[in-house]
């Protein structure tokens, strides 16, 4: 869990086994984020950046004006989830980033977002 300010960032991955194709090197990855405001006055996410790395270090970054075409503002103890994806082309990697926030006084701020794993589950046949 990142935390930024008041801003708590939680994330969960899952490797899309129906959509992937390993031979073709093409494997996808779904990651469902949990942001959470745990402060005392309401902030919204303008923009976002990721660094995602595949397994032989090839890194991409996407930067852009909100998450899943959406900018929301969070009141003191909203949660705000969504889920987006990534393919690679290999069977792990990573991705990490920031999001930024605006408070209600015009104050913008950065909330990390540390590296977590995108990973083909061993019980997975290629």
């Amino acid at each position: 869990m990142a935390k930024g300010s008041h801003i708590d960032v939680s994330v969960e991955t899952q490797f899309l086994w129906h959509e992937s194709d390993p031979s073709d090197l093409r494997y996808v990855f779904a990651y469902t984020i949990t942001i959470e405001n745990k402060g005392y006055s309401k902030s919204r996410l303008l923009n976002r950046r990721w660094l995602i790395t595949n397994g032989d270090g090839y890194q991409e970054t996407v930067e852009g004006p909100g998450v899943i075409g959406k900018m929301p503002t969070l009141r003191p103890g909203d949660c705000f989830e969504y889920t987006s994806g990534t393919i690679l082309e290999t069977s792990f990697g990573t991705m990490e980033g920031h999001y930024e926030f605006e408070d209600d006084h015009g104050r913008r701020f950065k909330v990390p977002i540390p590296a977590f794993i995108l990973s083909v589950p061993d019980d997975v046949e290629n």
